[in-house]
């Protein structure tokens, strides 16, 4: 007990080495991998990103043209970035923010035909 006494007596008396997050963020730092973000507009939902993805976290349906990503199952990895041929998904530069529900992020978009395609 008394061996602890000094260190006791110091962290009492200096400054706090936590923050209060999310109140106090800290800025991330240059190159980090944060909130996947997808311009729907220009995705053509080729699905490669949901092929690439190494946790599964995302899937595109062609038939109703929508794409689904469950940011609880996401590694931030950026392979899904990387294979994008349509150059939509980008990472933010910042963390995921907290939040209280678990709710995967659903994107309508439009299907566009390829030159392959017959109209």
């Amino acid at each position: 007990m008394f061996k602890m006494t000094p260190q006791v007596l110091q962290n009492l008396f200096s400054p706090k080495a936590t923050r209060r997050y999310p109140r106090v963020a800290r800025t991330p730092y240059e190159g980090v991998r944060g909130a996947l973000r997808n311009d729907i507009e220009n995705c053509s939902l080729c699905s490669v990103c949901a092929l690439k993805c190494p946790s599964q976290c995302i899937t595109v349906d062609k038939k109703t043209a929508t794409w689904r990503y469950d940011p609880f199952a996401c590694v931030f990895c950026g392979i899904c970035v990387n294979a994008c041929t349509e150059k939509c998904l980008h990472q933010e530069r910042a963390y995921q923010h907290p939040v209280t529900r678990r709710e995967p992020i659903l994107l309508k978009g439009t299907l566009k035909k390829t030159p392959h395609e017959k109209a």
